[in-house]
């Protein structure tokens, strides 16, 4: 009860400090400086420990709004500069590379899984010679997800230095039939991803994360983007990483090897912009293939209520802005942290969200409030409401 304590008393003092308005306060207009604290305030209002926001203006102009602590033990602020780790935002770079390697010619999309992993997929009505590329990166594989997770405190603290390999998590989701045909529904699959990363080692011979970092992080100039592998720690400066196991209490889970290697990445909020203005900027892919990654289809009716409106790509979600167009993101959570991102279809307009800690008990209103954050950094300066 100590932590949650600690929390509340940091929600009351970041409530209770008022938002500065610049000059044109009069007219209604916030600043983006102004409306980012507000709404990452917001965020951090729910009870959640930290929250670090930056958006990146058409100028390269960078604009960065902190709320809550880093550490609840010692009330540490958030750092602006800030790792953390980014969970399925990492999907972003796993397709990427995929397309990249599509673009060379040396696989295909519509490739089956069967051609470069043979055998690797039987069992229970699960066939690899079905399952394409496209498949894979689109979650319509039909591939049933059983990636290990932590259910209490005492099984994070038993299992957080667990390891698996990519064929040992494959291997769980082969005790189950499909959820459906390959191809015929959406559902959100993390094992998907997990072959895709077994494609990227088969096709270049080379590991997948060696591949993202020389084909995705150097390219786009994530200098502070790192690949932890069986690292259970995070490199400085970080807020701390907690998860809510039992009401009330939080566990900081800061300290565990990630056994989903995509979503293991630890980036900023800094190069999280950088990747996606770098992506749909057209640095990253061809013409062709960034055509193929932004052509999307609906959301399986679970995933419809978290991000209602929105489409899936190959590796991307489009989400309609509530000033009007569609914006390009790959939210990811667990682990303690939630990352939540945005960039216009430009590439010139973008925003990234951390935030050090998960209570599912608040997902939807987290989502929405993080939502919030990005859709109005993305609208830009408006007047009223905005």
């Amino acid at each position: 009860m100590k932590l949650l304590r600690i929390a509340v008393t940091a929600v009351a003092l970041v409530a209770g400090v008022g938002v500065t308005v610049d000059a044109h306060a009069g007219s209604g207009r916030l600043t983006d400086l102004d409306r980012l604290r507000r709404d990452t305030a917001a965020v951090h209002a729910l009870g959640l420990p930290g929250v670090q926001a930056r958006l990146v203006t058409p100028n390269a102009r960078a604009v960065v709004a902190t709320a809550g602590v880093a550490d609840l033990r010692t009330g540490r602020r958030v750092p602006p500069n800030g790792r953390a780790r980014i969970a399925s935002t990492g999907k972003a770079f796993i397709a990427t590379v995929v397309l990249q390697l599509v673009g060379e010619g040396r696989v295909g999309l519509d490739d089956p899984v069967e051609k470069w992993l043979p055998g690797a997929i039987r069992g229970n009505g699960n066939d690899g010679r079905g399952i394409t590329v496209r498949h894979l990166l689109q979650h319509t594989s039909g591939l049933h997800d059983d990636v290990p997770d932590f259910a209490t405190a005492a099984d994070y603290y038993e299992h957080r230095y667990d390891v698996y390999t990519p064929a040992e998590l494959l291997a769980r989701t082969l005790r189950y039939t499909p959820d459906f045909a390959p191809g015929t529904a959406w559902r959100y699959s993390n094992v998907g991803y997990i072959v895709a990363e077994m494609v990227i080692d088969k096709v270049t011979g080379r590991p997948w994360h060696e591949e993202v970092r020389r084909r995705v992080v150097d390219r786009a100039g994530m200098r502070d983007t790192t690949w932890p592998g069986n690292l259970p720690t995070l490199p400085g400066p970080h807020a701390r990483g907690y998860h809510e196991f039992d009401a009330g209490e939080l566990t900081d889970v800061t300290e565990q090897v990630i056994v989903d290697g995509g979503a293991a990445f630890i980036s900023t909020t800094a190069d999280v912009n950088r990747f996606f203005r770098a992506l749909l900027g057209g640095r990253l892919l061809r013409p062709a293939q960034l055509a193929e990654m932004t052509r999307t289809m609906p959301l399986g009716q679970e995933f419809e209520q978290l991000l209602p409106g929105a489409r899936y790509g190959l590796g991307l979600f489009e989400r309609p802005l509530p000033c009007g167009g569609t914006y390009w993101s790959h939210p990811g959570g667990g682990s303690g942290y939630t990352s939540d991102n945005g960039v216009t279809r430009d590439g010139r307009r973008s925003v990234s969200v951390s935030v050090s800690g998960t209570r599912p008990d608040l997902a939807l209103r987290h989502q929405r409030a993080t939502d919030a954050v990005v859709e109005n950094a993305l609208c830009g300066p408006r007047v009223g409401a905005w």
